[in-house]
């Protein structure tokens, strides 16, 4: 037994076939976070890989036994993944959640406007961001628009043609470069650039630009009002590094943790002894709030549904019991200690890159406001289960106290009355357009989450 903790590193003690898997996992998660670049793209994945593993609609069965593999979406931005287990879910179930919304620009209710012959796009900012970052770089737009006769999807994926957001050239940037960081671009200025060309100086740009929205998807202005419209990076995944021991894309958070818990539901036990539960949630990026966040009841409806599919006699009393019988993780990125930029952190208490998943007790701010703060029990337990299972992991908390913080959906899993903790993969560069993260770490994730679902509670 060693006195002293010693972290270890992620590509330690990797057999050969493991470190096989790993460059392999590492490229489909790749291929993932190309294509799931808004909630509603990451549930469509997930319902294909799903259906493609076993899974079924839950509405498709009539009763429940051990084994079986379903699945349930909301509104599509959220799924939920069940493998059935031994025990009772009354009894408990393993639940491990993750968000799919990552920071993003949003288009604004009426956004199309045009001034000095230049056509622009509107924004309003999704979640925390250095705005400065989102200039000058390329961005597709993606979403539904809802018209008087039906649906339109949008899909610009920013490679034949992007969208942009303009800065200030250096030379006549003197008073911007006195500014600081939050104020040298302001949230207003963050306006997509969407052409520039009309056949004549009398022509509107505006009207020219309706126009090709109307010959290609056929909107009009007011189709806006009832649409949602996300413009995200244009820059594809790949990876990073001279060793290519990173990945390195946008949407790391919290997608990181959504795709490496839905292969460990995939790897489930075909009978685990508690029933496991995916979970991937929207809205986390702003609270959590609304009917697709963690705060909405459908994640209690979905485990209601599957006790009332193994009971002839349900009642809320079983929701209750099974809830409060249950644990979970709440399966969300951490700050990765930065050598460039040490004074935010903390050193003997941080995360660090390429050292495991990460375990952490509290998150929040001033005080731990805002937090679960797991317990110390459940944290022993998680604890074991990860050095059983020979998973490589580390324990961290966000920076500094009094420094910042953040929070997670943690909070509202715990006031369900359930055991909860915080775990993710550590990521540099967070809410950037292009975030970090070890291949070790990721992998180490996906086996932690695997781990908890076949091993937690036995």
């Amino acid at each position: 037994m060693e006195l002293e903790y010693k972290a270890k590193n992620s590509f330690e003690n990797l057999m050969k076939s493991e470190k096989e898997e790993m460059l392999e996992f590492a490229k489909e998660y790749i291929d993932f976070l190309n294509y799931g670049v808004t909630e509603r793209r990451c549930v469509a994945y997930g319902i294909k890989k799903a259906e493609e593993n076993g899974f079924v609609p839950l509405d498709s069965l009539d009763t429940l036994k051990p084994g079986d593999r379903v699945y349930s979406v909301n509104r599509d931005k959220n799924i939920i993944l069940a493998v059935i287990g031994k025990n009772p879910v009354e009894k408990g179930v393993n639940i491990l959640g993750a968000h799919i919304d990552s920071p993003r620009l949003d288009l604004k209710p009426m956004p199309l406007y045009e001034d000095s012959k230049i056509a622009y796009l509107k924004t309003h900012y999704y979640g925390g961001i250095k705005k400065y970052q989102w200039t000058t770089i390329p961005m597709g737009l993606y979403g539904k628009v809802v018209t008087e006769n039906g649906e339109v999807d949008i899909e610009i994926d920013g490679e034949d043609y992007a969208l942009v957001i303009s800065d200030l050239l250096p030379h006549l940037a003197s008073e911007q470069m006195k500014k600081t960081m939050s104020e040298g671009i302001e949230g207003e200025q963050l306006n997509l650039i969407a052409g520039s060309y009309t056949e004549n100086s009398e022509e509107s740009l505006k009207t020219k630009i309706l126009q090709l929205l109307n010959d290609k998807y056929g909107i009009i202005e007011e189709d806006f009002i009832s649409s949602e419209l996300e413009a995200v990076p244009a820059i594809k995944a790949r990876d990073v590094g001279l060793d290519r021991s990173i990945v390195g894309g946008y949407g790391q958070d919290d997608r990181v943790c959504a795709y490496t818990g839905l292969r460990a539901i995939f790897d489930c036990n075909k009978i685990p002894e508690y029933t496991a539960v995916c979970v991937w949630v929207d809205k986390e990026e702003i609270g959590s709030m609304g009917n697709t966040g963690m705060q909405s009841r459908y994640t209690e409806n979905v485990i209601a549904q599957l006790i009332e599919k193994q009971t002839d006699s349900y009642n809320d009393l079983m929701l209750r019991r099974a809830i409060s019988s249950s644990n979970c993780i709440s399966a969300d990125v951490a700050a990765a200690f930065d050598p460039s930029f040490p004074s935010p952190y903390e050193k003997s208490n941080s995360a660090y890159f390429g050292r495991g998943v990460v375990i952490e007790k509290y998150v929040g701010a001033r005080g731990k406001s805002g937090s679960n703060d797991a317990s110390a029990e459940f944290m022993g337990k998680i604890r074991k289960m990860l050095n059983d299972s020979s998973v490589v992991w580390q324990f961290g908390e966000l920076g500094k106290i009094d420094g910042g913080g953040g929070g997670t959906v943690s909070q509202y899993v715990a006031n369900l009355n359930c055991n909860v903790i915080d775990s993710g993969v550590a990521l540099l560069s967070m809410h950037s357009p292009f975030e970090l993260a070890s291949k070790g770490d990721i992998y180490m994730a996906y086996k932690a989450y695997k781990a908890f679902f076949n091993e937690f509670g036995k």
